[in-house]
């Protein structure tokens, strides 16, 4: 399934009127259970970093996060990056709008030749990895351009049903995907040997995750990629279905999971 396709159509639709974008990031935070995740350790980085911070979104896609940090980090720098040019025109666009003090800045960057020798106090990675393949040169990158003791934070497609690959027989359902999940073990030692001194990796998606995915994330895409006159019809299947994504997503964010199809993964340096 082609993914960047779809993203494209509904940047433009929501990307018309700062208000329709907020609505757009409003929207994403309610669907995307690893936004929840993601939005938790970025509020526990907040309660130990008052004073300015130089944030690094490497893979801001529609910019959703930096938004968040923009409005959570009143005093902080935060700087986007994605691969794709009209990703960045679109936020580039919009956050020249609402931000006056010109805090929030993107660009067009490949992550394998990205450094900024020890510039930033957090950097945060959401979906990138599984699409790069020279990893490693990646994280050796995030650990260069991190002050001593800052903190990377990932979200990432576990290898136990990540990208919805169950077995060698089956491809991802992300064709845009190189890999299909990370394996703990292995992402952890790849972090150690790209330098870091503290990695935790938990879990994500969990059974009640991965219903709510398939319920608020994989059957409109599916429907959506057959034809985007479906779109007319979302509201009326959100409207039946996100009561009960909205409690799927409540226990999978509360509850401990010993295996998932997703990885958060901290790492400090």
């Amino acid at each position: 399934m082609q993914y960047d396709p779809l993203k494209r159509k509904l940047g433009k639709v929501f990307n018309k009127t700062p208000g329709f974008r907020r609505l757009f990031y409003r929207l994403l935070d309610l669907l995307l259970l690893r936004a929840w995740y993601v939005k938790r350790e970025i509020k526990a980085f907040l309660k130990d970093h008052k004073q300015p911070v130089k944030i690094l979104d490497a893979g801001s896609g529609f910019g959703q996060y930096v938004y968040f940090m923009f409005r959570r980090f009143p005093a902080g720098e935060i700087e986007g990056l994605d691969v794709k040019k009209e990703q960045v025109k679109d936020c580039t666009l919009f956050f020249n709008r609402i931000d006056p003090d010109k805090r929030v800045h993107f660009s067009v960057q490949d992550l394998t030749h990205f450094v900024r020798p020890e510039t930033y106090d957090f950097i945060l990675c959401v979906d990138v990895m599984e699409h790069i393949k020279e990893d490693e040169k990646v994280l050796s990158n995030y650990f260069r351009s991190l002050k001593p003791g800052g903190l990377l934070l990932i979200s990432t497609p576990s290898d136990q049903g990540g990208s919805d690959v169950h077995d060698n027989e089956e491809e991802s359902f992300i064709e845009e995907h190189v890999r299909d999940g990370y394996n703990s073990k292995d992402i952890r030692e790849k972090l150690e040997r790209s330098g870091f001194s503290r990695v935790e990796v938990y879990y994500s998606y969990g059974k009640p995750g991965q219903i709510a995915w398939k319920l608020s994330m994989k059957i409109p895409i599916v429907v959506l990629n057959v034809s985007t006159l479906f779109f007319i019809l979302l509201p009326f299947y959100y409207m039946v279905t996100w009561p009960v994504v909205y409690v799927l997503n409540w226990l999978d964010v509360h509850n401990y999971h010993k295996t998932g199809t997703g990885l958060i993964v901290k790492a400090w340096k």
